[in-house]
């Protein structure tokens, strides 16, 4: 079947939070969230090099509206439920819909870091993936550095499959790095 022909919902909730595809307006509360978290964001992040302007952060929010509805990307960003205070953003890249297979990004506004919300949105939108998408296998990749995003996978029960060496480069130095391959498969997540 072709992607844009699957239907599942564009938002879902957790516990404390509203899961949601990006809609027009978004950019303003996005670009606060980022230009709070850049510094946190630069070492992981090579989106994150420079401060995006209001409009560019607009721009990205209508561009990624459209990925999402042809299916090519999953983009979503978390809201505190019945707000629209944004603690971070995550949803699924690298798409294999021929699989399916999708792979968990991530990253979490600095003032809601440490309080478990990016936890139990990938645990949510895990759980979407499997229950909604029909997911087979879900990948969570993170730099062998980043303590924090490899935690949130282990917490999780992701199994480590492998560390990919000289994968990739660090956006601030520029320096090779490593990379962290997590992943969930469909035998581990049985649909109720």
């Amino acid at each position: 079947m072709d992607p844009i022909l699957r239907n599942f919902p564009s938002s879902f909730e957790t516990e404390r939070l509203t899961i949601r595809c990006p809609q027009p307006g978004d950019g303003a509360e996005l670009n606060a969230a980022v230009l709070e978290s850049l510094a946190e964001l630069r070492p992981w992040m090579a989106w994150a090099k420079t401060a995006p302007t209001l409009e560019e952060s607009e721009i990205h929010v209508r561009k990624a509206l459209a990925r999402f509805l042809l299916r090519e990307e999953l983009w979503l960003l978390l809201f505190l439920k019945g707000t629209h205070t944004l603690v971070g953003s995550s949803g699924f890249h690298n798409i294999d819909w021929a699989v399916p297979k999708f792979e968990i990004g991530y990253w979490a506004r600095t003032a809601y870091a440490g309080q478990g919300y990016i936890t139990e949105a990938v645990a949510g939108i895990t759980n979407f993936a499997f229950q909604n998408l029909g997911a087979h296998r879900v990948e969570i990749r993170c730099d062998v550095k980043n303590q924090r995003s490899a935690a949130v996978a282990r917490r999780l029960n992701f199994t480590l499959e492998a560390t990919l060496y000289a994968d990739d480069r660090a956006p601030l130095t520029n320096e090779l790095r490593n990379t962290l391959v997590f992943a969930k498969v469909q035998s581990e997540n049985p649909k109720p």
